[in-house]
């Protein structure tokens, strides 16, 4: 524990300084100045003598995803100065994933995560918070909040600020995705044009992220598992009143984890990481949670690389029938019990490491102790009947992969497919084909140049996806792509292909027509060609010009990784 272990300038007598950062900028006769700005905004003497709590939000009108938040953040505050602190609030961007498919303005969604790193840090560090709360939701809000915690690692919890309720559209359960899928199934003549706008109009209800087992709830999952969240503060949806109890609390707790003195490194254990990892698997979770728990462990200095999460997700049961591979909606899993539930199940099945601390002081085996399931309930399965006998993550490689590509599987996905590469230098120029019925039962779409850096920004591809589903070719059109896909996506969609067209990975020589073999059991991704053809192909190859020349998108495709490496900013990082 922290609490042991003397760092210089914050141990007391009387334990951790609950203002080891913002005495350096608020004390002394030297420090007038900063107290009389900050008087200006309505701090008191006493405010001013209390730890400093940083709220950290996404806020922002774009999306339904974080709408709550700024509520969120008074009940947050509430609990802080209940307990002794003073809270000081900042927000920073968002970039909605839903809103912006299919357009360039994808391109922003994943640099969005290092923005709202580099932001949150960059106040943190300048205002000298003792500590923080981040409230996130939509896609990178949750892992960027986590990537500036872990490199200010000052006391910090993160809270999700809740899933959206499903809406209901001839009597079923729809999310965005049924929306994306309605897309495909219109392009084909099998809905019409009032049926999709009458599912547009009910299938967001209100404030809150996307409804399934999508990113946004596998993340919340996965940081209760790594054990940065309070066990079951995420399942409640964002419009429940338990959420403003939630936030309160938070805001208490944080005093406690101030005054413990423990820090997000701390709690980021090697095994917290695979707790997360295995959580993950058991539910269904998105493909991008490899991108995002690779950079933090980066940002951790843990070691982890995508053959961990075949290893781990290879030996734990798909426990969780959530949507997109199920039948549940986020809200139904918090009807069954919440997160809860499925740690326990993972405790009780001996999946994950039961000793792992979290940032409440409990273990992970005392936290999943306090679970309450519902009687009766089939969201998560019970122990010997799961889902599937392995977790929904599989990492493949081959001659097109060779340093690996992400799929998930539910279960009724074919093993094998084998097929003609129907190659696309974009995801507009794919999408386009499938929406105008150019696809056939058996191909195989490759879409590249839409990596990190040639994209740049490794945009999503639900609204292929998703009108491949739609259109009826799910179960006979595969997917490869350099890109990666929603949460949302199901099917067999294989994303994150490393290393990328762009920086002249062997998915550059692949050629219309040419033989692409996947198989997930032997988790091989190959195109039938020798090396020597391959590496002829490329030796011709050259690489497309930049998109961009400046500005934001060119700085990351200067900077960013391979997928297999978290899609991180090199800056500072020994790969």
């Amino acid at each position: 524990m922290s609490t042991t272990t003397e760092r210089p300038g914050t141990k007391q007598a009387g334990g951790f300084d609950m203002r080891h950062k913002s005495r350096v900028i608020l004390d002394g006769n030297d420090r007038a100045g900063a107290r009389a700005m900050l008087k200006g905004t309505g701090f008191d003497d006493e405010d001013l003598k209390r730890p400093i709590i940083g709220v950290a939000h996404c806020w922002i009108e774009t999306m339904p995803c974080n709408l709550n938040q700024r509520d969120l953040a008074q009940h947050v505050k509430e609990g802080i100065r209940a307990a002794g602190g003073t809270p000081q609030e900042l927000n920073t961007i968002s970039v909605s994933d839903g809103v912006t498919m299919g357009t360039e303005g994808m391109k922003a969604s994943l640099v969005s995560r290092e923005v709202i790193a580099d932001s949150i840090e960059l106040v943190a560090r300048g205002h000298m918070f003792d500590a923080i709360i981040g409230i996130g939701a939509c896609d990178k809000t949750l892992p960027g909040l986590a990537m500036a915690l872990v490199r200010l690692n000052i006391p910090g919890i993160l809270l999700y600020s809740g899933s959206i309720m499903p809406g209901h559209f001839h009597d079923k359960e729809v999310t965005i995705r049924s929306v994306y899928e309605a897309i495909g199934a219109n392009a084909a003549g099998k809905m019409s044009d009032e049926e999709l706008i009458e599912l547009e109009n009910v299938a967001c209800p209100g404030a809150g992220a996307c409804g399934g087992q999508y990113t946004a709830n596998t993340m919340a999952m996965a940081m209760e598992f790594i054990g940065l969240s309070p066990m079951g503060s995420a399942s409640p949806p964002a419009v429940d009143a338990r959420k403003n109890a939630i936030g309160k609390e938070a805001g208490e707790m944080i005093m406690d984890v101030l005054s413990r003195g423990v820090l997000p490194k701390d709690i980021l254990t090697r095994e917290a990481f695979e707790n997360a990892i295995a959580g993950v698997a058991s539910s269904g979770g998105s493909t991008n949670s490899v991108l995002h728990l690779i950079a933090l462990a980066r940002e951790t200095g843990i070691p982890l690389t995508i053959d961990d999460f075949d290893e781990i997700s290879r030996r734990t049961p798909l426990y969780c029938d959530l949507m997109p591979g199920g039948r549940y909606a986020a809200f139904d899993l918090d009807l069954a019990g919440g997160t809860p539930v499925v740690a326990k199940r993972m405790v009780d099945s001996g999946l994950v490491h039961a000793g792992a601390m979290t940032v409440t002081g409990d273990t992970f085996a005392e936290a999943a102790a306090k679970a309450k399931e519902t009687p009766g309930q089939d969201v998560v399965r019970q122990i010997g009947n799961p889902c599937k006998d392995s977790g929904g993550l599989v990492i493949l490689k081959g001659n097109i992969a060779p340093n690996g590509a992400v799929v998930k599987l539910f279960g009724y996905e074919r093993e094998q497919h084998r097929g003609p590469a129907r190659v696309f230098d974009s995801e507009p120029e794919a999408h386009e084909a499938v929406l105008e019925g150019k696809l056939n039962p058996g191909d195989v779409v490759v879409i590249r140049y839409e990596g990190p850096v040639g994209g740049p920004g490794m945009q999503e591809m639900l609204g292929v996806t998703a009108s491949i589903v739609g259109q009826g070719l799910g179960d006979s059109v595969a997917l490869v792509t350099d890109g990666r896909f929603s949460g949302a996506t199901k099917g067999l969609m294989i994303g994150h292909v490393a290393p990328e067209a762009g920086v002249g990975g062997p998915l550059a020589a692949v050629q219309e027509g040419d033989t692409i073999i996947i198989d997930t059991a032997a988790r091989r991704l190959d195109v039938d060609l020798s090396d020597e053809e391959i590496a002829k192909r490329l030796a011709a190859w050259s690489p497309p010009r930049p998109k961009y020349d400046r500005g934001v998108l060119a700085k990351y495709a200067a900077l960013v990784t391979q997928a297999d490496n978290g899609a991180i900013m090199r800056v500072g990082f020994d790969l």
